[in-house]
């Protein structure tokens, strides 16, 4: 039987520059390198996100999808949410309101799914 794994949320520091991007990356590493990580990245904070605070979430988001694993992001303050869709980042990613409710869908999708899979054995 499998046991459900912990969400762990992380909140995205006020500036994703350069240098700060790869002190996130650096924290976050042993969450992503996980087996099958479930994480939600909180962007309430951030203030300032360029070039490189794009990259890092797109390299989490791969290495966690490499490791059969989901990403989420949540409570994207103003100025995230316009760099994400200004760099069509935004669809890429599960984007929630809050980081509660960004944690809630991880354990939502297992029960759905295991009940498609229960349904389709009696249709054939």
């Amino acid at each position: 039987m499998e046991t459900s794994r912990p969400v762990v949320v992380k909140r995205i520091p006020e500036r994703m520059n350069q240098t700060e991007a790869r002190k996130f990356l650096r924290d976050v590493e042993p969450l992503i390198n996980s087996d099958r990580p479930q994480l939600v990245f909180d962007l309430s904070l951030v203030r300032q996100l360029d070039v490189a605070g794009i990259e890092v979430l797109l390299q989490c988001m791969s290495q966690v999808m490499k490791r059969d694993g989901d990403l989420k992001l949540a409570s994207l303050s103003d100025h995230a949410a316009i760099v994400m869709e200004l760099t069509r980042t935004d669809r890429l990613f599960e984007i929630y309101e809050t980081s509660t409710d960004a944690a809630r869908s991880f354990s939502m999708f297992l029960p759905n799914m295991l009940r498609r899979q229960h349904q389709n054995r009696f249709v054939a």
